[in-house]
């Protein structure tokens, strides 16, 4: 008989394993989901009046052939395509995204101020350990001060130099200063770089929209509802907060990985300790709802400055028309993160959201009356760290765990933010069936 295999989470990574399972024709396996609904941090809700909010800025793209054709056959036409139009707001303007290719919108002294930190940054031969040393060998004094370093604590609310540097890669451009002065000199937009500068977002439901496509091949395997409590490693046996059990004998876990492991049992004392050095930060997705035609054609903006709580805001009506009801409304979804090193006050949150969009000048002091809805949603992960005790951590937890049948993939499975984009993590899935049913080596968790 084959051997069972256990899901535990229904979000991209669970449905991707879910998905090639049954591609794959492996009949014997089960997918437990804690919530009562599928897609984890891509799923998406409707509010009372009328409005589809996603958990955080999402789009599609992707680095993968298998998973271009998954959502071609999942959305099949009901999808848009859009080219990126992002932004940061700074210094009482936008300036396009990335900015350190279009520092020629700041005030000229402050152009001179990154240059000057440019030119001196491609003679700066210094080993960097962390990444704030790094942001500042990389752009210099100027554009790490005015816009990476702030708009980096706003985002992760850890401090950077407690995160390490490894997890870089194409998240940042690189700088090119023969590049940067050219648009300076020739007054040229440089806006095309990046992975996500074309996107797909699908035309109803949100991002969540795509996922829902998951539950005919899933729905005869799956239970809502159900938390795990226990993981007997030696009798390989699922115990859940409902008081019922089943057994496996290869476990799928795309759960929290610090929280995962402190339900295994016997105790390991060594992994718990390497758990509990795993780090993450929280965050408050506040949707606005507003009762006009949209402004802008903007999709996403970055916001560094102080005077608001978010890091980054969406146009999400834009993404779709069936993101708002019908008629003239818009809407925008903001994003603050929270942890132990920045405070965020839940009871504050909205009126302080809507605050900071005052101060930022995408709406005025007069909007106030069209706003219509606002729909706070709280998220206790939100991204995991990239911290300078990752690493090591992940050593001690990962091979224990394979060494039981145990396989912890997803973003906050692996607790690898390198790899945790919705394509990385649905590919994670269906790279460890293929792994599993015919030891295919896993491409993307094995690449870091």
């Amino acid at each position: 008989m084959a051997k069972k295999i256990v899901i535990i989470g229904a979000g991209p990574t669970g449905l991707g394993a879910a998905y090639r399972l049954h591609e794959e024709g492996h009949d014997n396996w089960q997918i437990f989901e804690k919530n009562h609904y599928i897609g984890g941090l891509s799923a998406s809700f409707k509010d009372e009046h009328g409005f589809t909010w996603d958990v955080g800025g999402h789009v599609m793209f992707s680095h993968y052939k298998y998973f271009d054709e998954l959502v071609d056959k999942l959305l099949a036409d009901e999808y848009l395509e859009h080219l990126r139009e992002s932004w940061i707001w700074i210094m009482e303007r936008f300036v396009p995204y990335p900015f350190q290719n279009n520092i020629r919108y700041l005030p000229r002294e402050k152009v001179w101020e990154c240059v000057q930190g440019l030119m001196e940054a491609q003679y700066n031969q210094a080993e960097t350990h962390d990444f704030k040393e790094w942001l500042y060998k990389t752009f210099g004094n100027g554009i790490a001060d005015i816009f990476m370093l702030p708009q980096n604590k706003k985002t992760w609310a850890h401090p950077p130099e407690k995160m390490n540097k490894e997890w870089i890669a194409e998240r940042v451009s690189i700088i090119d200063l023969k590049r940067i002065l050219k648009n300076i000199i020739l007054a040229r937009d440089d806006i095309s770089w990046g992975p996500n500068n074309r996107f797909k977002f699908p035309l109803y439901g949100g991002t969540g929209g795509l996922f829902n496509k998951f539950m005919p091949y899933i729905e005869h395997n799956l239970q809502l509802q159900k938390e795990l409590s226990r993981i007997d490693i030696e009798k390989k046996r699922l115990k859940f907060t409902d008081g019922t059990e089943t057994a496996y004998d290869i476990l799928i876990n795309t759960a929290p990985l610090d929280i995962f492991i402190n339900r295994l049992i016997p105790t390991q004392e060594a992994l718990s300790a390497a758990a509990a050095r795993l780090e993450h930060n929280s965050g408050f997705i506040v949707g606005i709802g507003i009762k006009k035609a949209c402004p802008s054609n903007k999709c996403w903006m970055y916001f560094p400055q102080a005077d608001s709580p978010f890091y980054r805001v969406t146009y999400f009506s834009n993404y779709s028309p069936n993101n708002v009801p019908e008629g003239d409304y818009y809407s925008l979804m903001c994003e603050t993160s929270f942890s132990e090193y920045k405070q965020v006050d839940k009871n504050t949150i909205i009126e302080d959201t809507i605050q900071g969009l005052i101060n930022s000048k995408l709406i005025s002091e007069r909007d106030r009356e069209h706003i219509v809805s606002t729909h706070p949603i709280q998220v206790e992960y939100l991204y995991p760290i990239p911290s300078l005790k990752r690493d090591r951590a992940l050593g001690v937890i990962q091979p224990y765990l394979m060494q039981h049948n145990i396989y912890s993939r997803g973003r906050f499975g692996a607790w690898l933010y390198e790899i945790g984009n919705m394509d990385h993590s649905v590919m994670q899935g269906v790279e460890l069936v293929d792994y599993l049913l015919s030891g295919k080596p896993e491409a993307t968790w094995q690449t870091i």
